[in-house]
């Protein structure tokens, strides 16, 4: 039984047996509570007209006849039966009181003309589908109630690790924010009857255009960690991280669908060329360069709970093999890193983390074959710019050579729609997916990725575009 429904009923039950009470005590002037002992009256009313002191006569009216003192005191002894915590009733005017109260609700002017209860009724303002904590994976609505249950069922150290943003936050907010500057310019009377969400990138033909961002250490978040992960995403392209919990190959026997991989520059080549050769052996096409890890950004609360959280010792997958010098991140790496690639490897090569016109151009000189522009979720550096804001510039900077793909506050379908429109060629989730994870394992991620679908579906529909080349800019105004 709801919250809900048991305030219901507790609030009939008090209507019900106040009404009782008071019926009592019109007819015999008892106490409540004091229904057991007819000796016990309240002092008699004074009558009207009449001056001075009490003279019986309502005590005398209250007193039954001498016939009837039995059947009076059965008929209040089975109408009002005294509890513990005071005066219930039978369950059959129980029963009754709950279904006049409903109908009253019910039929209540303000229920009529559509003004909420909330103000009101307490259990009715907690009734909102955006504070639902769903018991399993397939009942939630949306992204935000996915969120909900993770941050209830991870421990601090983890749901920070997913959660925090650098400095205060500012520019994880503003990839937020951004997605409300901008209106969508819905079409009427077009066939949607049918509606593709696949896409083309990079030669791969893909189910839809939302991809699994890279996220490294899934373990700290569940057990099954970037496995469940890829069973999740259920054909959706995937992006798997260095630092992930589980090894490339691993990942790719779980994986139902495409593998990119995401690099991290290192000191230590030899290093880098091997997880460029397990890459290639595991079936990526794909390598992401991540390059807006010069250093690491300052997220706060993620150190505090780190140095307060348990010492555990999280497997590193891709470094396990490896017996040589070995870790990520050189501050010396400059463009000179993509010609090194393409003397290394034959995998096509993505960059990750351009947000400037000058950047998108120095790729084009470079023979870059593509670009994700992100700001690692508003984890590295507060610069106060949504990813969404850096989109045009980066489209105008590449001159159509090469796809550009986003990353950077999504969670509707709606958003994702907006970045098509604006010329991204696919969108990558990070955060949602460690919702899902954490929530629920790999039914949680499935979810994630099946409402999004739903949602970018929905919106297609309403805009009157059939497939993801039909949306252009023509379907969006900046408000």
């Amino acid at each position: 039984m709801s919250g809900e429904e048991m305030l219901l009923i507790r609030a009939a039950d008090y209507s019900a047996t106040r009404r009782t009470e008071r019926q009592a005590a019109r007819r015999c002037d008892y106490h409540p509570g004091a229904i057991e002992d007819e000796n016990i009256r309240r002092p008699g009313r004074r009558q009207s007209g009449r001056r001075g002191g009490h003279d019986g006569t309502i005590e005398r009216w209250c007193r039954p006849a001498t016939g009837d003192s039995t059947r009076m005191e059965r008929r209040t002894r089975r109408a009002v039966q005294p509890t513990r915590r005071g005066i219930d009733m039978n369950p059959a005017s129980r029963r009754e009181a709950r279904r006049r109260l409903l109908r009253f609700l019910l039929q209540s002017p303000l229920v009529a003309s559509g003004a909420s209860l909330a103000a009101w009724w307490p259990a009715t303002a907690l009734a909102r589908p955006e504070r639902a904590m769903p018991d399993s994976a397939r009942r939630a609505l949306d992204l935000f109630q996915i969120e909900a249950v993770a941050r209830t069922t991870l421990s601090p150290q983890a749901w920070h690790f997913i959660a925090n943003g650098a400095d205060d936050g500012k520019t994880m907010a503003a990839n937020r924010q951004v997605f409300d500057d901008w209106q969508i310019l819905v079409r009427r009377l077009v066939d949607v009857s049918t509606v593709d969400l696949s896409v083309e990138v990079l030669g791969e033909k893909l189910a839809s255009p939302i991809i699994v961002a890279p996220v490294g250490n899934q373990q700290l978040v569940h057990e099954t960690g970037e496995l469940g992960t890829a069973r999740g995403a259920r054909g959706h392209l995937m992006i798997c991280s260095t630092a992930s919990s589980y090894s490339i190959g691993e990942i790719s026997a779980a994986a139902s669908g495409p593998l990119w991989f995401q690099l991290y520059a290192s000191k230590h080549q030899p290093f880098m060329k091997a997880l460029i050769n397990s890459a290639a052996a595991a079936g990526c096409r794909t390598l992401v360069l991540t390059v807006d890890a010069p250093t690491l950004g300052n997220r706060e609360a993620e150190r505090w709970f780190r140095a307060d959280g348990p010492s555990t010792a999280w497997r590193m997958g891709n470094f396990d093999a490896y017996a040589g010098k070995k870790g990520i991140g050189d501050p010396t790496m400059t463009w000179d890193i993509v010609a090194w690639l393409r003397a290394n490897t034959d995998l096509q090569i993505v960059l990750k983390g351009i947000v400037t016109r000058e950047d998108a151009r120095l790729c084009r000189r470079y023979g870059v074959d593509g670009i994700i522009v992100s700001n690692h979720g508003g984890r590295q550096e507060e610069s106060n710019r949504a990813t969404l804001d850096c989109l045009a510039e980066v489209i105008d900077g590449v001159d159509g050579r090469m796809p550009v793909l986003i990353d950077g506050g999504f969670r509707r379908g709606t958003d994702i729609f907006k970045a098509l429109a604006l010329g991204a060629r696919g969108v990558c989730i990070g955060r949602p997916q460690l919702w899902g994870l954490g929530a629920f394992g790999e039914p949680g991620v499935r979810r994630v990725m099946s409402l999004l679908r739903a949602e970018l579906a929905r919106i297609m529909r309403f805009a009157g575009t059939t497939s993801i080349d039909a949306i252009g800019p023509q379907y969006l105004r900046r408000s």
